[in-house]
């Protein structure tokens, strides 16, 4: 376990098998348990912004998981790829991920995670938040490469900018781990106001 800037007052449940969130996590020294949601996501809804769509699976998943730890501050998060009014989820086969490689090549895209957060009285606070990234002009092969690896069949959007694909962004403007899955700053600034988290020397 890390030895963070910060530890928790009272127990913390991850509603999320993400392990780019357990990592964020674990990073500023809070201990937490994880108990991923077991409920199928639905498609966004016709007309659903991206905004209200990732906030409405975020609390979707960590209300579930919520009603089974009571008492426990309980996080989740959901975090979507969008591009134009388009909505990407994770590819269904290496042809979609060349599809949506190629429509984000060279394009600046949003990436819009929304967040929940169950404290210990039941009091349920979430937000969204949207990170402006640029992607570099690519080939197909380098895309089909990239492909190669692995990495971008279990991501949104198919790519990572926390590991190889970080070679596909230019710039990004906001939140950074925001794209990584979850908005840190903001999230902690919750955590913080509600005495869940303090500083570990405070």
């Amino acid at each position: 376990m890390k030895k963070g800037p910060f530890r928790n007052n009272s127990p913390i449940v991850l509603a999320s098998g993400s392990p780019r969130r357990r990592e964020l996590l674990s990073d500023l020294g809070l201990t937490f348990d994880v108990h991923p949601s077991p409920l199928e996501e639905p498609l966004p809804e016709p007309g659903e912004s991206p905004a209200a769509y990732v906030l409405r699976m975020a609390e979707l998943k960590t209300l579930d998981v919520a009603a089974r730890f009571r008492g426990a501050t309980v996080i989740g998060a959901d975090t979507a790829v969008v591009l134009g009014d388009r909505i990407m989820g994770k590819p269904q086969s290496r042809l979609d991920a060349l599809e949506m490689l190629t429509a984000l090549s060279g394009a600046t895209h949003q990436v819009v995670s929304g967040f929940c957060v169950v404290l210990p009285d039941g009091k349920t606070l979430s937000e969204a938040v949207s990170t402006d990234v640029d992607m570099r002009e690519s080939t197909e092969g380098e895309l089909m490469s990239y492909i190669e690896t692995g990495e971008p069949m279990d991501k949104a959007g198919a790519y990572a900018i926390q590991g190889v694909g970080t070679f596909l962004v230019t710039a990004i403007r906001g939140s950074y781990t925001n794209v990584v899955g979850l908005p840190v700053a903001r999230m902690l600034e919750i955590l913080l106001s509600w005495a869940i988290a303090v500083p570990r020397q405070g």
